[in-house]
């Protein structure tokens, strides 16, 4: 019976021993029963190759996490505004620009869940290990950066939804930060990578939202079909989409979290399904909302002011009232934020400890060995969260950070290209074509993110 098993799963580990026991060679923290007995089953489904398959699946599945929560991140509060935005000004031929970015998004997340997983080391750690101590801290530099950028962003975020409800930030961002720190402390990675779904899952309110809108499909259908590239309004809004799809703190995360999930190779493929849907996810979202705002404000209001998240849910609620326009436009921001804020917070921690090489790891409560990763990734929040309660110009503030990530990118997808290059045995390295269309991709993204540097300061 053996024999009718796929080599995919003989090499996942997952076989027979005696009197039909399943045996599947993925860590027992990832809740998956090491050995799940077929008594109760008859002799007849135990016998079945369709019920090994399927078991084999679902152990598989238990891997799946480090890319649905990093790429829902990658939908957080700056890029839903981007995208509002670009809803607003440009309508339906803001949609293309979306679907292109799915498969750059994924080879670039790609790259580090191959890393993360066949080295067994985090992205701060392998640039530590292959180039040095200063190319070490100048990669830690630009994630602390970018985390703390991140941070702020999301916690302008959760301040403006709490303002739609009333609530004043002072009292908004202290919840926030205190669930936030709160959340690390529960001794588990797996625990907080749920944790972080269900909140991101809320993401999905724009989904519901996009059909309250009714977007005309004729309309849609024009919009894919035209790209005026030739606009220059229309190109800093497509460059501001692109610089957005790649945060530096992305990179870290997801090759942090296959690390401290203790994947192994032969979960790679699930690992990159993994990777794939969060990627058609999250650029879903993202058409969600410029469909939204497409088919309500870029249809009747096109020059109203998008800025903050109140200036879109007040310019919403008069099409889709109170429960599409308020509630569910606030729910999906919240959620997108504070996913956010729990990705790019563990990214700093992680990378930060990798670098300096203390010890860090979710499995683990604080002790006196960990102190040091639990205290970076206590104090990102802190500073975080006083800065934005300290800024009185919170969209300048939010501009700044989209600067400085677009001004990041040539460092860090660099740096991962050159990983990818060195670090990797030889049989996991891309090669021919492959090879030179993600460098080609990569190129892209950092020349629109460097693009929109002086229009984002004002400089032309």
């Amino acid at each position: 019976m053996a024999g009718s098993l796929s080599k995919e799963y003989r090499q996942a580990g997952v076989g027979f021993g005696k009197n039909p026991v399943w045996r599947i060679a993925l860590p027992s923290h990832l809740g998956v029963s090491r050995a799940v007995t077929g008594a109760s089953r008859t002799s007849e489904e135990r016998s079945s190759p369709r019920s090994v398959r399927s078991r084999g699946r679902w152990a598989l599945l238990a891997v799946w996490g480090p890319g649905l929560v990093v790429m829902l991140a990658d939908t957080d509060a700056g890029s839903l505004i981007t995208a509002a935005q670009s809803g607003a000004q440009w309508g339906y031929r803001m949609v293309l620009p979306q679907l292109i970015l799915m498969p750059i998004l994924y080879v670039v997340q790609e790259m580090t869940v191959r890393l993360g997983i066949v080295t067994g080391r985090g992205h701060g750690a392998l640039i530590r290990e292959r180039f040095g101590r200063g190319w070490a801290w100048l990669s830690a530099f630009t994630l602390f950066a970018s985390a703390i950028g991140a941070l702020l962003t999301e916690f302008v975020g959760v301040a403006g939804v709490g303002e739609l409800f009333g609530v004043s930030r002072w009292v908004s961002i202290p919840i926030a930060t205190t669930m936030l720190l709160a959340l690390a402390l529960t001794g588990s990675y797996r625990r907080v990578e749920r944790i972080g779904l269900a909140i991101g899952a809320a993401e999905l309110a724009f989904l519901v939202a996009m059909v309250m809108a009714r977007p005309q499909f004729d309309a849609l259908l024009a919009g894919l079909s035209s790209m005026p590239l030739g606009n220059s309004s229309y190109l800093l809004l497509v460059a501001a989409n692109v610089g957005a799809v790649i945060m530096p703190w992305m990179i870290f995360y997801q090759q942090g979290a296959v690390v401290d999930k203790h994947l192994s190779v032969a979960t790679i493929r699930q690992a990159r399904y993994d990777t794939a849907t969060g990627a058609v996810l999250t650029q879903l979202i993202m058409i969600a909302v410029v469909l939204t705002v497409a088919a309500t404000i870029g249809t009747h209001q096109e020059a109203a002011p998008l800025q903050t998240v109140g200036q879109i849910a007040g310019a919403l609620t008069p099409y889709l009232g109170k429960l599409g326009g308020t509630v569910l436009f606030g729910l999906g921001m919240l959620g997108a934020a504070l996913v956010a804020a729990i990705v790019a917070s563990l990214a700093g921690a992680w990378g930060l400890s990798e670098v300096f090489g203390w010890q860090h790891t979710l499995n683990q409560r604080p002790t006196r060995a960990t102190a040091k990763f639990y205290t970076t990734y206590a104090l990102a929040h802190l500073v975080g969260a006083a800065l934005v309660l300290g800024s009185v110009d919170l969209v300048n503030l939010a501009v700044d950070v989209e600067v400085m990530n677009a001004l990041l990118l040539p460092i860090v997808l660099g740096l991962l290209l050159v990983l990818e290059a060195r670090a990797l045995p030889e049989q996991w390295r891309m090669s021919g074509v492959r090879k030179y269309t993600t460098r080609a991709l990569c190129l892209v993204v950092i020349a629109f993110g460097l693009y929109m540097v002086p229009q984002a300061l004002g400089w032309t």
